[in-house]
């Protein structure tokens, strides 16, 4: 594609910081919100990847040759994998966000050899600002309903300069017009498509509560604790979008119910404090202290939410504790990241 600052888009992106408003790009051939929403159903599931403008996005070449390289697998599929999760790492989830259809028809198709690989990169550009992040404020948060104006206060830009709030919006309605798809494999007989399917669906827009039913309707059956903990966090994920108390209540039930599992316990305990403002009780501080075991904090690790949070040789369990019922406590002295403070 050639350096990104001579791409058409960084002539928006440039606009933006010599003031122009964003209003008035929106909509227009560099949204990829509107890009993603155009792309048409026969496109998504024939790979027809020449109809898809990546050249409009920073890298979309490279993100098109990996959606490629995924699909047709083969040897040569090592080159594709990690593209998207790296992207996103980097702060450039604008053509990352191209590749989220294509992903997850990778994912549905039970045949392909690489499916997990592309379950775990569909949900990384519908997530900002979450690695290492574990406090009760911003965890499992998504910053919804947006107004184009306001989306630098919210998510500020990418590396190129390309509005963040734009993809990461992007990405959460690729996702939401694909439930149809991704719901079937919360049942899906891998435990890793099972875990990941909630990981991507907890992102999804849910405003009439059809995702979250689906994940209460499998946990009913689901006979692994770190895939029920995984339930769990995703159901605490889609209530902090769309807020619904008698869900927070229930929340509350699984923590206090001594026949659920550790890992589920725990793990609904974490979202209901991401869901109320209320002090935690002395009775969810002694289950914490009791079932955050550091071999089940290590297992709990498997989920991509704990991944997440983890750093520094701290598990995201632990660092979940940590800072949600212990803030006072300082970061670990052997942080290894350069802006991490040293007490």
């Amino acid at each position: 594609m050639g350096d990104w600052r001579t791409d058409p888009t960084f002539a928006m992106c440039k606009a933006l910081v010599d003031g122009a408003q964003l209003s008035s790009f929106a909509g227009g051939p560099y949204d990829v919100r509107a890009v993603v929403a155009g792309i048409r159903p026969e496109a998504k599931d024939r790979f027809l990847l020449d109809e898809v403008p990546w050249e409009h996005f920073p890298h979309g070449d490279r993100v098109r040759e990996a959606v490629h390289l995924r699909h047709t697998g083969g040897s040569s599929v090592q080159t594709g994998m990690g593209v998207v999760g790296g992207m996103c790492a980097d702060d450039m989830r604008a053509a990352a966000v191209l590749a989220v259809p294509f992903l997850i028809r990778i994912a549905a198709d039970p045949r392909h050899p690489h499916r997990v690989d592309a379950l775990a990169e569909v949900s990384t550009p519908a997530r900002a600002r979450y690695f290492g992040v574990a406090s009760r404020d911003e965890l499992l948060l998504h910053r919804g309903d947006i107004q184009d104006d306001d989306l630098y206060d919210d998510y500020g830009v990418e590396v190129t300069g390309y509005p963040a709030g734009w993809s990461v919006a992007a990405a959460r309605a690729a996702i939401t017009a694909d439930t149809a798809l991704l719901q079937p494999l919360l049942d899906d007989p891998a435990p890793s498509i099972r875990i990941h399917a909630a990981y991507a669906l907890a992102t999804a827009t849910d405003p009439d509560r059809t995702v979250r039913a689906a994940f209460r309707t499998r946990l009913t059956a689901e006979p692994d604790p770190i895939i029920r903990a995984a339930l769990i966090l995703a159901t605490a994920e889609a209530t902090r979008t769309h807020p619904h108390p008698p869900t927070t209540t229930w929340m509350r039930e699984q923590w206090e119910d001594r026949t659920q599992k550790p890992e589920v316990r725990l793990a609904a305990a974490i979202g209901w404090l991401c869901l109320t403002d209320e002090p935690a009780p002395g009775d969810l501080r002694a289950a914490v202290d009791n079932l955050a075991t550091d071999e089940r904090a290590r297992a709990m690790d498997d989920l991509p939410w704990m991944a997440a949070a983890g750093g520094s040789g701290e598990t995201g369990l632990r660092r979940c504790v940590r800072k949600m019922l212990h803030p006072e406590q300082p970061d670990p002295a052997d942080c290894d990241d350069p802006w991490c403070p040293h007490h």
